[in-house]
């Protein structure tokens, strides 16, 4: 994953917690890096490393923390980072999702080499539709959750989520339906 990934989880734990718990989460995760460069690459057990120091050191379900981040991921980094991007999405939060398969093609011209998940829309109704998530990186679902979240909270339209199907029950991928 990209070194915005990380800095936001950084982010996230310094607004929330301050600079000494993370300090605390960066030694307990066993991860010696000084500062997390955006535009550049970094081996994804990093990113689980410090997920994981998160859970243990706030004492928090992983599935929590990974939720709070994608909450995160959305509400601040995603609008400060990309705040034309996110715009040009949409105007609603189903505008935003029926836009959702593209966006991560826009997310590359900006990382080269992303591997990004791919997200497809299925069973369109007024006010619901199923997302799927197809990544070769296993255990985010709970990432996508607050991602969905998110995108309700910065719609200013709650959303209402439930797993149709999931990797951890013998799919090939997850299906979300989204309601709001």
């Amino acid at each position: 994953m990209y070194g915005i990934v990380n800095k936001a989880i950084e982010d996230l734990v310094k607004a929330n917690f301050g600079d000494e718990k993370w300090e605390a989460i960066k030694d307990r995760s066993g991860i010696d890096i000084d500062f997390f460069i955006s535009n550049e690459p970094y081996d994804d057990n990093i990113t689980y490393q410090l997920a994981g120091a998160v859970s243990e050191e706030m004492n928090m379900p992983i599935a929590e923390v990974l939720q709070a981040f994608g909450e995160w991921w959305v509400l601040k980094t995603g609008k400060e980072k990309y705040g034309g991007l996110m715009a040009a999405g949409g105007h609603t939060l189903k505008e935003f999702l029926l836009n959702l398969p593209a966006f991560h093609n826009r997310i590359m011209l900006i990382y080269p080499k992303l591997t990004p998940p791919e997200f497809q829309i299925s069973n369109i109704e007024e006010k619901s539709l199923y997302v799927h998530y197809f990544s070769k990186r296993i255990g985010l679902q709970e990432f996508v959750r607050g991602l969905l979240t998110g995108l309700g909270k910065m719609y200013d339209e709650p959303v209402q989520l439930e797993l149709i199907q999931s990797r951890d029950t013998g799919s090939e991928h997850e299906i979300f339906r989204v309601n709001w």
